[in-house]
């Protein structure tokens, strides 16, 4: 579903990634890993058009989309949980998943979101900035399906969370794949994030440094070492 290859992003003189290159199949979870400042976020916002720096091909569909829009990008429905939400805290819950299906004709996608993430329709008129942690993350991601994307690409999304709400987010993730959503996961929680993945990559230093079956690289003794503390 997608396809990156040779990627190579800088910012001014300096240079972040340094010919990345990772494939996402329909169905799948797939984990990228890394400690900060090995290039996520910047893979990330490449993968939307946020870097025009940005060299090498993106393919989703086999249609290349580097260099497109980044509204363009959710029309061909791949749609971005960004790091840290992005919500808008003056404006309800409501408001905030209207917008996200802004795109979208079929506007009937609100009454499936709100199934999926009942606590959202408990607070669907309350301002989204006077939600916990947790239920900003569950916002933010249900406007993204708002868009109706065949695939989702999520970034920390546990970052700044408690334990227990860490759980229930990446288990939410685990269900929506279930249901058929095709899911690139960027997370800190290295052990749950590998857990609940098919396939990983590990980027270090702006390159792609090992691949391989998540539960295998779960019980890899450098990724134990490096990331678990084990």
């Amino acid at each position: 579903m997608l396809r990156i290859e040779n990627l190579n992003v800088s910012y001014s003189h300096l240079q972040v990634l340094w010919d990345v290159s990772l494939d996402v199949t329909k169905g799948e979870i797939v984990t990228l890993i890394g400690s900060n400042g090995a290039g996520k976020s910047t893979l990330v916002s490449s993968i939307f058009g946020l870097n025009p720096t940005a060299r090498g091909r993106i393919a989703l569909h086999d249609e290349n989309i580097l260099g497109l829009p980044p509204y363009e990008i959710v029309r061909r429905r791949l749609s971005l949980v960004p790091e840290k939400r992005e919500l808008f805290p003056r404006m309800t819950v409501h408001e905030n998943l209207e917008l996200g299906g802004y795109a979208r004709k079929d506007r009937s996608a609100l009454a499936h979101v709100l199934e999926l993430f009942p606590i959202l329709k408990e607070r669907e008129d309350q301002y989204a900035g006077t939600l916990s942690g947790g239920e900003q993350q569950m916002l933010a991601i249900a406007r993204c399906l708002m868009a109706d994307p065949e695939m989702l690409v999520l970034d920390e999304p546990s970052l700044g969370l408690s334990p227990k709400m860490v759980h229930t987010v990446l288990e939410t993730v685990q269900q929506l794949n279930r249901e058929g959503l095709t899911i690139l996961l960027v997370e800190q929680n290295v052990r749950r994030a590998l857990e609940i993945s098919h396939r990983a990559y590990v980027l270090e230093t702006g390159r792609i440094t090992r691949t391989g079956n998540a539960q295998e690289l779960l019980h890899d003794d450098l990724i134990r070492e490096a990331y678990l503390g084990m």
